[in-house]
């Protein structure tokens, strides 16, 4: 089934979803997403893999104007421009896929199978499970920890949070502590996978590019964002079992 991608990003940083897209496709050659991206001046043309959404510049009206339309238990891929997926376990994942395309809203609105940082501590997670039919474990998240990480949300899950966010929020990593003033509705529940299935690369720290991104992208021809490079930061997500 194909799956709408929902890339939260602006026309400067669109050398990073170039970038996070190109690593798709090389990690995931038929992944199944549609990639909705949105632009203020810099439109393209749309293709069988990507759609282009005019959008105001603020964050949460860019959130909100990418879900308009879509049905509140609809699932979606969660993917901000700034992580990259590295290495996928696209076996496990797909299991992922199949079991979300089946459970019911009542039992599941989110799942998360980049294992990693507070996910991997019980304080984020409560005592509750699933266990879909390829014995893969689901573990019950608390809050939006994590919610930044690229992963399946129903739309509710995305637009509680982001209605509940202040209209203007100057700086993106200001979201980290407004999820925190937002609760999680009882009625969303997110999961996380027991094992991890995925190491995502960071592409941007407090406006600058991260060493990883910067070497990948170079590696890949592809082109450099307008904004500085952190030489001395490498920041990536997750371990994988058999990654090579």
């Amino acid at each position: 089934m194909k799956i709408r991608a929902i890339v939260l990003s602006f026309d400067k940083h669109r050398p990073l979803v170039d970038h996070m897209i190109f690593k798709y496709e090389e990690v995931w050659p038929q992944h199944p997403f549609i990639f909705r991206i949105p632009y203020q001046n810099l439109n393209n043309t749309d293709n069988q893999n990507r759609e282009y959404v005019e959008c105001p510049p603020d964050i949460k009206g860019t959130v909100l104007t990418l879900l308009s339309g879509l049905d509140d238990d609809e699932w979606i891929y969660w993917c901000i421009d700034d992580k990259y997926p590295i290495f996928l376990d696209l076996s496990k994942i797909e299991q992922v896929i199949d079991w979300v395309a089946k459970v019911s809203s009542n039992q599941c609105s989110g799942v998360l199978f980049c294992r990693c940082r507070k996910t991997l501590n019980g304080k984020a997670l409560r005592q509750e499970q699933l266990i879909d039919t390829w014995s893969n474990i689901y573990l019950r998240r608390k809050d939006y920890s994590q919610i930044w990480i690229h992963q399946f949300l129903r739309v509710k899950v995305l637009q509680h949070l982001f209605i509940n966010f202040p209209d203007e929020i100057l700086k993106a990593r200001m979201m980290d502590d407004l999820k925190k003033r937002v609760v999680l509705p009882e009625s969303h529940q997110l999961f996380v996978t027991s094992e991890n299935f995925a190491v995502f690369g960071e592409s941007t720290l407090g406006g600058t590019l991260t060493l990883n991104c910067y070497q990948s992208i170079q590696e890949h021809n592809l082109v450099l964002p307008s904004i500085p490079v952190d030489l001395e930061r490498t920041i990536i997500m997750g371990e994988a079992r058999n990654q090579f």
